[in-house]
């Protein structure tokens, strides 16, 4: 056996443990679903074999949950950017060694509490007895939080801006910091230093960022269900009443395969445009 082929088959074999693990819980599922979605609701719910694309041709009567998702979930995402990345750059760059880990260990306390009673606390915050009532006392009444589209985008952030802060850090800390001090030497402008260094040598940690939460968001179900209060929803709540409640399953998996399809095809383009517009500042920066 020639040194190649015997290296083919090392890679082989240490791929091997990941491939057959994606293959029986990444592909399959998704087949299945796949399956499911060309089918028929049986007559006491559930799946009935068939081949027909009419549960495709039906994706618009859920309309208002795709709309909230594709509205409200980058919009999410994006706050959670616009905050993080000033957090996780003053971690990196700002904060002492010795402190850095104590404010990240801070920062993913949070974790360690449950989402649910996490959200628990919003809806009392939120609710009449909470931010209301204290506006009532200086005389602003009526004024209305819970389930609203404001509360499920205050609820996103607060729950998933250490997921957007961690990535972001960590490709920071990794800066080398010869290179801003040599943009310094060489004149330029704080502000022109950040835009030619700094983002885009960060643009990994960004784009993991942005991915995580988005993919995430894009299958919600616990905030606009608790802080939407029914009222905003999400396509995770339609998955939730298709595939629990009324038991149509094809219709439910129809509306699944639109997403992941439609987040594989935003991802792609989005981090193309991202690693482009990384490459053409690294490029002027040499």
């Amino acid at each position: 056996m020639s040194p190649q082929a015997r290296k083919n088959w090392v890679t082989a074999a240490l791929l091997a443990p990941a491939g057959i693990w994606l293959f029986f819980f990444l592909v399959l599922p998704f087949g299945a679903i796949l399956v499911f979605s060309l089918g028929e609701r049986a007559a006491a719910g559930g799946y009935q074999p068939a081949l027909t694309l009419d549960n495709y041709l039906n994706l618009p009567a859920r309309g208002a949950a795709f709309l909230n998702t594709l509205v409200l979930a980058p919009v999410g995402a994006a706050a959670c950017l616009a905050l993080a990345y000033p957090a996780a750059w003053f971690l990196a760059l700002r904060v002492p060694e010795r402190h850095r880990l104590l404010l990240v260990s801070m920062m993913i306390v949070p974790f360690w509490t449950s989402m649910l009673v996490r959200t628990y606390a919003w809806m009392y915050l939120l609710g009449a007895r909470g931010i209301p009532h204290l506006f009532e006392l200086i005389g602003i009444e009526n004024l209305r939080l819970i389930n609203t589209p404001g509360a499920v985008l205050l609820g996103i952030v607060y729950g998933y801006l250490p997921l957007m802060i961690m990535p972001i850090y960590v490709s920071l800390e990794k800066l080398d910091r010869r290179l801003l001090e040599a943009s310094a030497d060489l004149g330029a402008r704080p502000v022109a230093t950040f835009l030619s260094v700094t983002l885009p040598l960060s643009m990994p940690g960004v784009m993991t960022g942005v991915a995580l939460v988005s993919i995430l968001l894009l299958g919600e179900y616990l905030v606009p269900q608790m802080l939407g209060g029914g009222k905003v929803y999400f396509i995770g709540n339609a998955l939730v009443d298709l595939f629990l409640q009324s038991r149509n399953w094809p219709f439910g998996s129809a509306i699944a395969v639109a997403l992941v399809v439609g987040v594989v095809c935003v991802l792609l383009v989005t981090m193309r445009i991202a690693w482009k517009v990384a490459g053409t500042r690294q490029m002027d920066l040499v």
